[in-house]
């Protein structure tokens, strides 16, 4: 518990420092922290000291931890940064707060129709697979504009915002600046991207929203929660 504190405080830190330096307000940064691997008993630690937002990959590895911590701190937030199976809808609009990979029409339709049927309306984004890398989610840049206002006009989505995953071998500025710019011609302010190796530069270019798990939690574990959600 006390080395995730610690851990805590270093990364908004330096989340402030990264802020001040890009001349914008460390509030205006909002930090995810990223649990997946990670057991209930580090969240737990987590909330403990102060964080409420999370981040995990897989619906079912958030059912196995976050209902139980829910009934000690109702104002967690969580979001959902991994691709998201159309068959895992209604569990993820049932127990998650923000959906931050909506990639494909059919994903779209099935959260809207999900979210008319729960009445539960959760804020979503739009994952850009801005290296357009064949192995990863996301809509290609060029595609992106196109699906953006498909989700607005058609569906209703409530898109607020984009995320992106930059491919671990390219310079991740490239990156952070396309979909900075896809966002501003799209009229979206909210930017999720940056993660524990780069989300000082994220934060240069304009992140509202940084996920960072290996700074705070440590390594990534294998664990049976995650086997079982493959």
């Amino acid at each position: 518990m006390e080395v995730i504190a610690a851990n805590l405080a270093a990364v908004r830190a330096r989340i402030a420092a990264a802020a001040e330096a890009a001349g914008r307000a460390a509030d205006a940064v909002s930090l995810v922290a990223v649990s997946k691997t990670h057991p209930a008993d580090s969240v737990r630690a987590a909330l403990q000291a102060g964080q409420r937002v999370f981040g995990e990959n897989r619906v079912q590895e958030a059912l196995a931890k976050f209902p139980g911590l829910r009934g000690d701190f109702p104002d967690l937030k969580l979001h959902l940064i991994g691709p998201l199976q159309t068959n895992k809808v209604r569990d993820a609009v049932a127990h998650c707060d923000v959906i931050e990979t909506v990639d494909r029409p059919r994903l779209a339709e099935a959260l809207m129709r999900e979210m008319e049927r729960s009445g539960r309306q959760l804020s979503c984004f739009v994952e850009v697979n801005t290296g357009e890398e064949a192995q990863k989610a996301g809509v290609f840049p060029e595609m992106a504009d196109r699906f953006i206002a498909d989700c607005h006009d058609r569906l209703g989505l409530p898109i607020v915002g984009l995320m992106c995953i930059p491919p671990e071998d390219e310079e991740p500025a490239l990156h952070f600046a396309l979909l900075r710019e896809i966002a501003r011609r799209n009229g979206l302010d909210r930017l999720s991207m940056g993660m524990s190796a780069d989300f000082e530069t994220a934060i240069r270019f304009g992140a509202t929203h940084v996920r960072v798990g290996t700074a705070i939690f440590g390594a990534r574990r294998v664990t049976a929660a995650a086997d079982a959600a493959g």
